[in-house]
């Protein structure tokens, strides 16, 4: 049985942003959000182990943080009387008891773009989001942008002290405006799908991966002739179907050729066709990033076996991405392709040809992996090493820590997928 700080963790993780997005509405104010809850998480730690956890955990955490947001109004200097009575009116008065789905939904959709708000930079849109949607630490949140921490850190704080500054509204925009938020909003929502995907102590989060594919759906009800949208949902559909054969029994990592494809959930399959088909009748000029995604995400799930993906085809695609997104990762993604397509000896020189990605993790997994099937067990092993010192997540690193301690032969393991 968990512990009420277990439990408490727990209700951080999975409903903390919700909690949050709750009293960004309650408040108007991201900075007294943040203030305000966490000083309930605190009240949470001193009160559940002698209380007992309660049976709603998120709406105690929700009232508390409201009268906390009280209290931090009330006591801040910088505010006249007038301005301190009316936001205290503006508390007291709010509609908070958003403890449906929908109503909890549409906070975290307005908090999404209010954290996307086009006086941001998109760096620091997406960043922001991440932080504040989905609890991710400021390191985690590094990792999945690829920059360094402090560097991080201070696009962070100056993300927030321009929204203090520029007194962005907390709402979702006219319909005019959401053009110009698409893009960074689709971002925002597909790293969040990536969290929770690819992060945290344990492979996948699963709270996350909903909240993503729930946004999404939300999007499209905004912009339902934006086929980038619809792309982006039969993205995570596919991505998603996959979610109960990607960890063992012990919580290790299963690469996509060692997954049992009929555990894979064939509804979620079935409706990401139907979504990417729709995206491509959509896309009358050439598809963007998130068509082309999808459709490579649908060769491997349209695909009985590993042995039966069209590795040429998905070659093709990258080839396809790199003209709509000429990315570093996208390079690696198509390395990784042309090494199963045409073997890993164009792995491995397609993979050198974007040593920009050096300080990153899983360009030299996948050197690694490219390295054992050629039969250079030592070389390989020194990039393992390498990777295992550039902070993968925990599940990632136990399984280069595998591969060090039982290395494969010459073609005896692919990259697949992490």
């Amino acid at each position: 049985m968990s512990t009420p700080a277990e439990q408490l963790s727990a209700t951080i993780r999975d409903e903390g942003r919700r909690v949050l997005a709750t009293l960004v509405r309650i408040t108007g104010s991201l900075a007294v959000a943040e203030d305000a809850v966490s000083e309930a998480v605190v009240a949470a730690l001193d009160h559940w182990p002698r209380s007992g956890v309660p049976d709603n955990p998120r709406a105690w955490l929700t009232t508390v943080a409201r009268n906390k947001a009280l209290d931090i109004v009330r006591r801040e200097a910088g505010r006249s009387v007038k301005e301190r009575e009316a936001a205290n009116l503006a508390l007291l008065t709010q509609d908070w008891r958003a403890e449906d789905e929908d109503s909890i939904s549409d906070d975290m959709l307005r908090l999404v773009f209010t954290c996307c708000h086009p006086a941001l930079s998109v760096e620091a849109q997406v960043a922001l989001s991440l932080r504040t949607l989905c609890g991710l630490a400021t390191v985690d949140v590094a990792r999945l942008m690829l920059v360094p921490e402090a560097t991080m850190a201070k696009r962070l704080t100056r993300a927030k002290k321009k929204i203090a500054a520029a007194n962005i509204a907390y709402r979702v925009p006219d319909s005019a405006e959401l053009p110009q938020r698409l893009d960074a909003v689709a971002t925002t929502v597909y790293l969040l799908f990536t969290a929770g995907h690819l992060g945290g102590e344990t492979l996948v989060r699963p709270q996350l991966c909903d909240e993503a594919i729930r946004l999404a759906r939300l999007m499209i009800e905004l912009m339902p002739d934006e086929p980038s949208l619809r792309a982006l949902l039969a993205l995570m559909l596919f991505t998603d179907s996959r979610r109960a054969t990607r960890i063992d029994e012990e919580g290790g990592l299963v690469r996509l050729e060692d997954q049992d494809r009929s555990r894979w959930n064939r509804e979620a399959i079935e409706e990401g066709m139907q979504w990417v088909g729709s995206a491509l009748r959509r896309s009358e000029t050439r598809p963007n990033r998130y068509t082309v995604q999808a459709a490579i995400a649908a060769c491997h799930s349209g695909a009985a076996t590993y042995a039966d993906t069209d590795w040429s085809r998905i070659v093709e695609l990258y080839d396809v991405l790199s003209g709509v997104e000429n990315t570093p990762i996208v390079a690696l993604n198509r390395a990784v392709a042309v090494g199963e397509s045409r073997g890993p000896a164009a792995g491995l020189e397609a993979l050198d040809a974007i040593a920009s990605l050096g300080g990153h993790y899983l360009w030299h997994a996948c050197r690694a992996v490219m390295l054992d099937r050629l039969g250079r067990a030592e070389e390989a092993r020194s990039a393992r090493t390498t990777a295992l010192s550039l902070d993968p997540s925990p599940a990632e690193r136990a399984f280069l820590r595998a591969q060090l301690e039982s290395p494969v032969g010459p073609d005896q393991h692919r990259p697949g997928e992490i």
